[in-house]
């Protein structure tokens, strides 16, 4: 069986890993490259790095970042953010991230996820997906959670897959930093509606909340930052008791 990952994210906004809550809120969480050593050292299966204004401020993901963290850690690491040209990708993807992340381009262009998928292959393309539950459905939303786009987040998910994104990153907008527990329903949904990795993101707090997403989904991956960045739940411990409750893990 396939083993369950656990992914911290570091969201990074002027060369600093910082949080907030519903996307807002925004509070400094200490240095990328020291966090992500000692994620690795904590056994964490991948990392994800996020420049969360990229997008919004028109520019690009800061690769050299990229290059020191690629030189510093020994598990995968996808990154993104500002990622709005093949160009863009080759960039850094050559900085030495193992994926790169995708989101507000791919819904400006669905034809860029076929274009990176064609030069370095679908398990190098995350599709991330940033949805919040408005009217009772679950809408897309881009530009770091601001700008709707009347998409729907299933059929996002799928055309994505079909475009030939390797993986879904979701991100409940709700449950973001609330530390409530993941969005299980609509995790559940794209999990089966999709032939693809999905790794379940926002709204962890506790070690239940990882169990329950891994139990009740089919998600192979639960992302979280500020449980991990500010020590509540260290991974071992939470590694620990998802192997004791009979979930597939690395340990």
């Amino acid at each position: 069986m396939l083993k369950k990952r656990i992914i911290p994210c570091l969201d990074i906004k002027d060369g600093r890993t910082v949080k907030g809550i519903n996307f807002e809120a925004i509070q400094d969480a200490g240095d990328p490259i020291e966090l992500a050593q000692r994620y690795v050292q904590e056994g964490a299966d991948e990392l994800m790095f996020l420049d969360i204004t990229a997008t919004l401020e028109k520019r690009k993901t800061l690769s050299e970042l990229v290059t020191r963290i690629a030189s510093e850690i020994n598990v995968p690491f996808t990154v993104g953010g500002g990622i709005n040209s093949l160009d863009d990708a080759k960039r850094i993807i050559d900085a030495g991230a193992d994926k790169i992340s995708i989101n507000s381009s791919a819904i400006l262009n669905p034809e860029l996820i076929t274009e990176i998928v064609n030069e370095f292959g679908s398990q190098c393309v995350v599709l991330a997906i940033d949805t919040k539950c408005v009217d009772e459905k679950w809408e897309v939303f881009r530009n770091g959670g601001r700008t709707a786009t009347g998409l729907n987040a299933i059929q996002w998910a799928q055309k994505g897959v079909t475009l030939g994104a390797g993986e879904i990153l979701l991100t409940s907008m709700n449950n973001d930093g609330t530390k409530a527990g993941f969005a299980l329903d609509i995790t559940k949904q794209i999990s089966e509606n999709v032939s693809v990795p999905v790794i379940a993101s926002g709204g962890a707090g506790t070690m239940q909340h990882f169990f329950n997403v891994f139990n009740q989904t089919k998600a192979t991956g639960a992302l979280a930052a500020s449980v991990f960045h500010y020590g509540q739940i260290p991974i071992p411990t939470l590694k620990q008791f998802l192997n004791k409750q009979n979930i597939p893990i690395r340990l």
